[in-house]
């Protein structure tokens, strides 16, 4: 699959609500429970519905991150003078501030559930090639 950046370095590719990635009730069940487990997330699965990402005008509506990037006319926040602004920061550590301490993941779930939303490392991955 072709690598999706969102505008705050999520991986669109990579997440279990991506359009090509959700399938089936089976699959929201499973992301609902390994959010509940892992972020403390409350989100039934008849909430969860399929994601064109915020490249598409999908993705969070909430989202204070995306029209700003569009408004600077970034490729994504990476490529910003103000990198790690205020707006980023809470997105960009999304998964350290929410992953619960000392919890052990298994491989899997690591890959479909947390390596999705490692926006830090992935914006700071780009940063280094500019």
């Amino acid at each position: 699959m072709e690598l999706i950046i969102s505008k705050c370095g999520y991986r669109c590719d990579l997440c279990p609500a991506y359009k090509t990635n959700l399938k089936s009730d089976a699959d929201k069940l499973s992301m609902c429970q390994a959010w509940a487990e892992y972020f403390g997330s409350e989100v039934p699965p008849e909430a969860i519905t399929a994601c064109e990402g915020c490249l598409a005008d999908g993705g969070d509506p909430s989202c204070t991150v995306r029209p700003c990037a569009i408004e600077r006319k970034l490729t994504n926040c990476a490529h910003c003078e103000l990198f790690a602004c205020d707006k980023l920061k809470e997105k960009m550590n999304f998964v350290e501030d929410k992953l619960k301490d000392g919890i052990d993941i298994p491989e899997d779930d690591y890959e479909r559930f947390i390596k999705p939303f490692l926006g830090k490392d992935c914006l700071e991955e780009i940063r280094k090639t500019l």
